[in-house]
């Protein structure tokens, strides 16, 4: 790599830096991500991110072209290829030539008829619900080379924050809005039985051991009733 393409990452990954560690949307940075790819990426041609969820179900984010949804959804229907194959098992996986690949024989032979020759897939991580993938294509064969794989691999690590940076985030909302809930439904026990706040939230989680149902859910009835 020479020296400005060298300069010109740097500037580019602390910029990205910035963008995960700035309240921005996960769309956002993925974009990011996605667009550096094409920019400094020697041959890359279209770019997106795979999330696969725990129920298998492919989504397509931050494509930077509109074949980036399609081979996603052709390695849905067919249950393979190189996106795949590098959100759920492997860390790094490239193709130099669709044409003659035999890893995924039915998907290449549809990537091969729409122009992907070359790819290159990086896993981003692989989550109890989500798993993950940054996925490069170029339409001539045998683009990428070992400069490739580290450049991606850095974009992915990149990526791979903001999506887990993006969970915990929701999470935390979610145990916010929970507590919020309980809290609620805490006052309006106090008020209507007259007792304190240890004893109120004793009754909900009698109520939740009882009905066999989360405490949340039996405080958000609680609140529901209050406000017929």
């Amino acid at each position: 790599m020479t020296d400005d393409a060298e300069r010109q990452l740097a500037a580019r990954m602390a910029e990205l830096a910035r963008q995960v560690a700035a309240p921005s949307s996960v769309e956002a940075v993925l974009s990011g991500v996605t667009e550096t790819a094409l920019e400094i990426i020697p041959g890359v041609d279209a770019a997106g991110v795979l999330l696969i969820a725990k129920d298998g179900k492919f989504e397509t984010h931050a494509g930077t072209a509109e074949i980036m949804h399609e081979l996603d959804s052709l390695q849905d229907a067919f249950g393979e290829g190189p996106c795949a194959e590098a959100a759920v098992d492997e860390l790094i996986v490239r193709t130099e030539d669709f044409l003659v690949e035999q890893r995924w024989p039915r998907f290449s032979r549809e990537a091969a008829k729409r122009g992907v020759r070359s790819g290159l897939s990086f896993k981003l991580y692989t989550g109890t619900n989500t798993a993950g993938a940054l996925n490069l294509f170029a339409f001539e064969p045998s683009v990428f080379d070992s400069q490739a794989e580290a450049t991606g691999s850095v974009l992915a690590a990149h990526a791979a924050a903001a999506i887990l940076a993006s969970r915990r985030g929701e999470h935390l909302e979610s145990a916010l809005a929970s507590r919020d809930v309980i809290g609620q439904a805490k006052g309006i026990i106090m008020e209507r039985f007259k007792v304190d706040a240890v004893r109120a939230f004793e009754l909900l989680r009698e109520l939740s051991q009882t009905g066999n149902t989360k405490l949340v859910k039996v405080a958000q009835g609680v609140v529901d009733t209050a406000r017929e």
